[in-house]
């Protein structure tokens, strides 16, 4: 039986809506969720199987998706969000009391600097973008996954109608590039 790579995904995608205008994302705690409100459609919705994105219970990938930051706003008990690695890039804010992040912000000079990583999935809004890609496929191995088991992953990703890459896609890899190419000067700013 193929692995769980994630509920938004194992049986298929649901078409998102192209008039969708946003919703509202929980965390998991029972009592006082940190809610997170999102003023439009997000961007780039993907698969993502690298070890710093929060996954749900069983699944090899998360779904997350950008959208820019002032679209995002944090609605209800903010107090309970902290930062899970201050190092990193994509300053992934998680809530103290359940561990789901509600969103990553990149703060330093960068290419995505300006949008907001999010899943959707912690919203019961239905129009969501749906998954347009699987990301840092390979880095399952990583975390421990067995290479044998990978070419299984693969085609249950391309059974679903999704490509694979071992990075982002071409368009976001153009836009890291670019950005690259600006900021040493081999391309005007």
């Amino acid at each position: 039986m193929a692995p769980s790579l994630h509920p938004l995904i194992d049986n298929g995608l649901t078409k998102g809506s192209d008039s969708f205008s946003g919703g509202v994302l929980r965390c998991h705690c029972a009592n006082s969720p940190v809610e997170v409100t999102l003023s439009s459609n997000v961007l780039h919705n993907h698969a993502c199987g690298c070890s710093k994105c929060w996954k749900p219970a069983g699944s090899l990938f998360s779904v997350v998706a950008v959208i820019p930051k002032e679209k995002l706003s944090v609605t209800a008990n903010e107090s309970k969000l902290k930062i899970v690695d201050e190092s990193a890039a994509i300053q992934r804010h998680a809530c103290s009391s359940c561990g789901v992040h509600l969103y990553g912000r990149i703060e330093k000079d960068h290419a995505f600097k300006g949008l907001d990583f999010v899943h959707v999935e912690l919203s019961d809004a239905k129009g969501w973008q749906e998954p347009q890609f699987a990301a840092f496929v390979s880095s399952l191995i990583e975390q421990g996954f067995d290479p044998s088991g990978m070419d299984e992953v693969r085609a249950k990703i391309r059974s679903v109608g999704l490509e694979s890459y071992d990075a982002l896609s071409p368009a976001l890899m153009d836009a890291l590039a670019t950005y690259a190419a600006k900021q040493s000067g081999a391309l005007p700013a």
